[in-house]
């Protein structure tokens, strides 16, 4: 009988925003896969989780995913966690449960932490419908990108480093229009967390105004 694959959400900064129940799986499976196990090793310490860690990340996904399947196919339980948030939302995942879906294996995500929705629902934008687009691309087919979100009606969220935001959101302005309504996020959950938001122009201004630390949430939208 095959064993279960969990995908457990981690915090995205606050250490208590771990679920008793993320706990317990953590604690019962029988190795654990980490995008960065000195990372994961940390949260794992501070809640005295004590298994095999294994790595598995963008780099390795790819030859690491057959022997996870064959371990799980043996019966094992295993968990994938991410260095924060939900693993397969912008962070690797997404492979492993293909693999899994094409194996029938049995596999469950725990509800928990991920940056997008807290970052949304402060935004005070309209929330019922939205478009999550992660990570914008680096270079090729960035600049199709952005046109095809700019013809958007609905609250668009995006993920960006501290050192790319003052390009993106001088790229947003040119595609999206100077009145785009916007928000920006970071170090959610944790001590210095802060939302901006107004148009794209005051955002602009803001960015510039500081140094910008932490991964950043923006969301904007340019219907309203």
């Amino acid at each position: 009988m095959s064993g279960i694959l969990y995908f457990v959400p981690t915090p995205v900064g606050n250490l208590e925003d771990m679920t008793f129940r993320a706990i317990k799986v953590l604690k019962e499976v029988d190795y654990i896969l980490c995008e960065d196990t000195r990372t994961s090793g940390i949260l794992l310490k501070h809640y005295e989780i004590s298994k095999p860690l294994k790595s598995y990340h963008l780099h390795n996904e790819h030859q690491a995913t057959e022997k996870v399947i064959g371990d799980l196919k043996s019966g094992q339980n295993i968990a994938i966690i991410t260095d924060a948030g939900t693993p397969g939302i912008s962070d690797p995942g997404y492979l492993l449960a293909r693999a899994g879906s094409e194996n029938d294996i049995e596999m469950i995500c725990l509800p928990g932490a991920t940056a997008l929705i807290p970052a949304l629902v402060v935004s005070g934008l309209p929330n019922n419908e939205f478009l999550f687009a992660g990570f914008l691309p680096q270079k090729k087919g960035r600049q199709t990108k952005l046109k095809q979100l700019a013809e958007e009606k609905k609250t668009i969220v995006l993920y960006e480093s501290p050192h790319k935001i003052n390009t993106t959101l001088e790229q947003i302005r040119e595609f999206f229009g100077e009145e785009t309504k916007a928000s920006l996020s970071r170090e959610i959950s944790k001590k210095f967390e802060e939302t901006k938001r107004g148009t794209i122009n005051e955002l602009i201004e803001f960015s510039k105004s500081k140094t910008l630390k932490g991964e950043i949430v923006l969301i904007v939208n340019n219907s309203i």
